[in-house]
């Protein structure tokens, strides 16, 4: 089946002016916030673009509104300092998504080498 989510579109923001000790730290906090709403189960996708353009990655947001959405992305601190910018969009995809955390997790205790 489908399902409603929300995906965000992060983009490089307008304050990107941190010295590299600040902006190591909201890089931190930036996936420390990731991996936090990824375990409550918000999140449940989310990557980075490897062409260093000024869209930077992408979040599927497990919920049905834009509110939701932005309330979660408020918690990130390089949205905070103005690092990121998300644009958020109503998403209609695989109701199976929710399923990729745990299958992640499954293979990521896997030793690559057997």
């Amino acid at each position: 089946g489908m399902k409603k989510y929300v995906m965000a579109f992060l983009k490089r923001g307008p304050n990107r002016s941190q010295d590299s000790t600040t902006a190591a730290q909201l890089q931190k906090g930036h996936l420390d916030n990731i991996n936090r709403l990824a375990e409550s189960g918000k999140l449940v996708l989310a990557g980075p673009f490897m062409d260093n353009g000024d869209v930077r990655g992408i979040y599927i947001f497990n919920v049905a509104t834009i509110e939701e959405a932005s309330a979660l992305t408020a918690t990130d601190p390089a949205i905070q300092a103005g690092r990121l910018t998300m644009e958020l969009h109503p998403w209609y995809g695989s109701a199976s998504l929710p399923l990729i955390l745990p299958l992640h997790k499954k293979l990521e205790k896997q030793n690559v080498a057997d």
